[in-house]
């Protein structure tokens, strides 16, 4: 008898990206610039805030999409810190943004369909798209300083295409998408049945007041989902928390692959979620502001060529003049210097690096002397 799975499963490869941290930490004095996780710690008010939820035995099953209060909180946060309008109805909180990337996708695509996904990009949106029986179709920005080109986009799309991912601040580049970007794709997109979701999720840690997310467009509201997460900015990324928006007849239908896939997020830690939206995170951007100038000096200094990001916590680093593809770069950088990055190729571009910021500054200092005493091997 021969047994057989899912020929989507198949089709889908562990993380490159966990893949070479994993490796990096099994390497003997390695140092790590490797995942985009905070340093810092959870608030101790969102922190108390769980425990007295245990205390009150808030443990029961909470309502699927999450307590009222919750989704209350979470709509007049986005009114205030981003002037868009999604009534409590129109919100999933769910379990970390993957999960709501998850239920977008699962619930928008139909097998063979196409969902463009502007590259550099994080890997999760492919391999999502490929478990859905989608098809992901890469649009390269590299040479358009990371920024989407009119008439690329044009070229991608197909009447096979279903949605578009659009990612800003990016990772990994920590690029934004600018004003006359956002305004041609809108023009592009408007009159076409096309889905956009907006992965904000790292639009609290921004350097600049240019910001703008392609959600505000809210002339397209039926066909914009909006990802977010707790992780980044409230340094809970072990909580696994995030939440969706959408214009109510998709949240209605995201929520059944919600409540058959998880039920709901845990009931304790919503007390929490709300104490968080409520902090100032001010002073969380100037930590990775400092960082950034660092990074993107000692780079310069290095003669590597980096477009200084204005956004999250990474660096995107130019190697092609080295002539290696990414991931030997890396491995090589590893063995001869003991400090781990990763590799572009991970994330659908090849000729790059990724140099996460957000470690301390000690290991910042250590991991970039290493880069730089490999460089200057070369």
């Amino acid at each position: 008898m021969e047994l057989t799975l899912n020929s989507a499963v198949l089709g889908v490869e562990l993380s490159g990206i966990r893949r070479f941290t994993f490796l990096v930490r099994d390497t003997p004095g390695a140092c790590a610039l490797t995942i985009g996780e905070p340093d810092l710690n959870t608030p101790e008010a969102v922190k108390d805030a769980a425990k007295a939820a245990l205390d009150a035995n808030d443990t029961h099953y909470p309502p699927g999409n999450g307590y009222p209060y919750m989704l209350e909180a979470i709509s007049k946060f986005e009114a205030k810190a981003h002037g868009l309008h999604y009534s409590p109805d129109e919100i999933i909180l769910t379990i970390g943004a993957t999960e709501s990337l998850f239920i977008s996708l699962s619930s928008i695509l139909n097998p063979g369909d196409e969902v463009i996904i502007p590259t550099p990009a994080f890997s999760l949106y492919e391999s999502i798209t490929q478990l859905c029986r989608g098809v992901p179709v890469a649009l390269p920005t590299e040479n358009n300083r990371f920024q989407i080109d009119p008439e690329a986009l044009k070229a991608a799309i197909t009447p096979k295409t279903k949605a578009i991912v659009l990612t800003s601040p990016n990772n990994p580049t920590g690029c934004i998408y600018t004003e006359e970007t956002l305004d041609a794709v809108h023009e592009i997109l408007k009159d076409k049945p096309i889905f956009v979701l907006c992965d904000d999720v790292y639009r609290t840690l921004v350097y600049t007041d240019s910001y703008h997310s392609f959600a505000e467009y809210q002339d397209m509201r039926d066909r914009i989902i909006v990802i977010q997460s707790f992780s980044k900015p409230y340094a809970m990324t072990g909580w696994r928390l995030g939440y969706c928006l959408a214009d109510a007849p998709i949240r209605d239908r995201m929520q059944i692959f919600h409540q058959y896939s998880v039920v709901s997020a845990p009931a304790f830690v919503q007390p929490a979620c709300v104490v968080a939206l409520e902090s100032d995170t001010s002073g969380v951007v100037e930590i990775f502001r400092k960082r950034r100038d660092y990074v993107c000096q000692r780079l310069a200094g290095m003669g590597l060529t980096v477009q200084e990001p204005e956004g999250a916590f990474y660096t995107f680093v130019d190697i092609r003049k080295y002539g290696m593809d990414s991931l030997s770069f890396c491995e090589k950088m590893l063995r001869e210097s003991l400090v781990g990055v990763i590799p572009g190729v991970y994330f659908g571009t090849e000729g790059f690096m990724r140099i996460s910021y957000c470690y301390s500054d000690a290991d910042l200092k250590e991991g970039l002397d290493r880069v730089e005493k490999f460089i200057k091997t070369l």
